[in-house]
């Protein structure tokens, strides 16, 4: 399934959408914040921070560039070069957005960690990447560091934002000093992020981008989300993933938009107030989020007027028709589901411009995308086109932000490739009209009876029944079926009959999926499993 935009080409995106650099290379954080300067908008606001004790500070396109000149200055100043890999662990400060500007700016690798991990993962991306210098906050560089510090002998700097400590120094000790040279010029193909995997199913992958990726920043920013100079613009993705750095800081700075950040957790009060008080016309969140905010019910709301509010987007997990549904009638706009992974650096598919969302859907390619179902045998793909069918998402090798290399696994990343097909693991259908429907994950599939059950089909149908708040769909083991579908339950409040409503959801699931689909077994539970970045954990569910 090709693009349906016959007339786009990534060379034009390359050639007139991004910004001329005078050193005649390309950078990211160039493309971020000086082409705006450089147009005379450098009075316009980037970037608008929220701290979790109520504090507020605001950055404008001059100011953000001039903190991100100071990084990349300090940076050349302690010997860091081209290349060499800069991480950043910690809350959403504004620190850790400088720092990825200034890195990038730079011309060495940004590399986010995500804050939740022990000292032990955080120990194997270290040493997966060869950190130079890691930015971070004095309890996460004690808690988090200091204990794997002697494993780490590239790690040559660290900077706390907030104090300083043995060992590291403080963020205004780092940065004080005179400016630099000019930051050397980075070419499209020089690397700019490496993006680590959670690891969830073996080892982390340090998953590899160049700067070339910002032409598929810029263009999904506008195609897709609809991003304009000024618009006010909220990603509530840490910046530790590839979701909080692609379209937190990348996508949306390059469209010239006002990005805002909010420090604090999850609070459903809170962020109706951010909503309301920051006018957020475009809100890229999580179907996790989106589900807590259904469970914190009306009430959470308090009459905001969210009138602002334009567009909503989801991605990270399949973004299910309840939840689109209660997003339209609670927040004035649908949901519209994303689909991309940090292999592909930017979104793939999505429901965007004029056409109805369609609840339940992965929407269509982006523009640029030659995407297609097939089946894999061997060195040959085999396309499948019916609808109804389950297949694996491919897409064509050669998007701009198409990862480069798995850091130090040359073997891993060729076999993700067959006949330039990248290979992404995660299978769909086509439906009736040529749309596309997320399966799930190759592994997670559930095969029962010869039958192929995808967990995410399943979920939607009993995230609908009004006293179902989440729920994880697995398989069981079956002597005779080989696995059973069956369900873990988070009820949206507690039941003193849960027999009865048991009964309830299985018969629920039944009539709306069928026999084969629908799960024969259902459990309740307090919470579900999930990564650090909340996606559901399907094979620690167990019975």
């Amino acid at each position: 399934m090709g693009t349906e935009h016959p007339e786009f080409s990534w060379s034009e995106v390359e050639s007139s959408w991004l910004a001329p650099q005078p050193d005649g290379g390309l950078n990211l954080a160039y493309q971020c914040l000086d082409r705006h300067v450089t147009a005379g908008c450098g009075d316009r606001e980037a970037l608008i921070w929220r701290g979790a004790a109520g504090e507020r500070r605001a950055y404008t396109y001059a100011g953000l560039l001039h903190e991100a000149e100071r990084f990349a200055a300090a940076l050349a100043r302690h010997g860091v070069h081209l290349a060499e890999r800069v991480c950043t662990l910690g809350p959403r400060r504004p620190e850790l957005y400088i720092a990825a500007l200034g890195t990038l700016r730079h011309g060495a690798v940004f590399a986010p960690l995500f804050s939740v991990y022990g000292p032990d993962p955080i120990r194997r991306r270290l040493e997966l990447g060869e950190a130079r210098v890691v930015v971070t906050t004095e309890r996460l560089y004690q808690e988090r560091i200091a204990p794997v510090r002697g494993a780490l002998p590239a790690l040559e700097h660290v900077v706390l934002i907030d104090g300083e400590a043995p060992g590291a120094e403080s963020w205004e000790a780092f940065c004080a000093g005179e400016e630099g040279p000019a930051p050397p010029a980075t070419g499209p193909e020089y690397p700019a992020l490496l993006h680590f995997t959670s690891g969830t199913t073996g080892p982390p992958k340090g998953v590899l981008h160049v700067h070339r990726a910002g032409a598929a920043h810029l263009a999904t920013g506008r195609l897709v989300l609809g991003l304009e100079a000024g618009t006010r613009y909220w990603c509530t993705a840490d910046p530790g993933w590839v979701t909080g750095v692609s379209y937190g800081i990348l996508a949306p700075l390059m469209c010239g938009s006002t990005v805002i950040v909010d420090e604090g957790d999850f609070d459903a009060v809170r962020w109706y107030e951010i909503l309301e008080a920051e006018g957020v016309q475009c809100w890229f969140t999580a179907p996790t989020a989106l589900r807590m905010l259904r469970r914190a019910g009306r009430e959470a709301l308090g009459g905001r007027d969210l009138g602002a509010l334009e567009r909503v987007f989801s991605t990270g997990e399949p973004l299910d028709p309840a939840i689109a549904e209660w997003s339209e009638a609670y927040l004035g706009c649908p949901a519209r589901d994303a689909w991309w992974q940090s292999e592909t650096g930017a979104i793939m598919t999505a429901q965007y411009g004029e056409e109805p969302p369609r609840p339940g859907a992965m929407g269509r390619p982006v523009p640029g995308i030659e995407l297609m179902l097939g089946r894999v045998e061997g060195e040959r793909v085999e396309p499948v086109t019916a609808a109804g069918e389950t297949a694996e998402i491919l897409i064509r090798r050669g998007w701009p932000s198409m990862f480069r290399a798995y850091l130090g696994a040359p073997e891993r990343y060729r076999e993700a490739f067959v006949d330039n097909w990248y290979r992404s693991g995660d299978l769909a259908q086509y439906d009736a009209d040529g749309g596309l429907r997320f399966i799930g994950r190759i592994d997670d599939v559930i095969k029962t009876a010869g039958h192929m059950v995808g967990p995410a089909e399943v979920e939607a149908v009993l995230n609908h029944h009004p006293d179902v708040g989440e729920c994880g769909v697995s398989g069981i083991p079956d002597p005779v079926a080989g696995q059973l579908v069956a369900a873990w339950v988070v009820p949206r409040r507690r039941f003193a009959q849960t027999a009865a409503l048991r009964s309830a959801l299985l018969a629920y699931a039944r009539k709306r999926l069928g026999a084969i689909v629908a799960p024969r077994e259902i459990y309740f539970v307090d919470e579900l499993p999930k990564t650090p970045s909340g996606k559901i954990l399907r094979r620690e569910l167990t019975a």
